[in-house]
């Protein structure tokens, strides 16, 4: 069974910083394409950020948010600097391999002062 467990979530005021880890279990974790999606109240979810053959960010984050992963403990992190009000959301992992399609249930980041 697949579980993609999220922590590291938080309240953080404007400016600060917070560092999201998803560990994977029950998947060959160094075959996946590993990403960071969010998903803000009253909008649709949208990737953040992703690991495979390439790395990728959304603008909003190039130059504050850093993903990495650690094969050899199963885990992808997502540091996060400089946050903004805007990068409120339900931060959601993702592994993909082919079809194969899953997700974690998600870690609630608040940037407010």
């Amino acid at each position: 069974q697949v579980h993609l467990v999220e922590s590291g979530g938080g309240l953080v005021q404007p400016g600060g910083s917070l560092r999201l880890s998803c560990a994977a279990s029950g998947i060959r974790f160094s075959m996946y394409a590993m990403g960071w999606y969010r998903q803000a109240p009253g909008k649709q979810r949208e990737l953040v950020a992703s690991t495979g053959g390439s790395t990728k960010y959304v603008d909003s984050v190039k130059g504050r948010f850093t993903i990495s992963r650690d094969n050899a403990k199963n885990t992808v992190y997502l540091q996060m600097n400089s946050l903004r009000p805007e990068d409120t959301a339900v931060y959601y992992c993702n592994a993909k391999l082919g079809v194969l399609d899953y997700w974690g249930k998600g870690t609630l980041v608040t940037v407010s002062s």
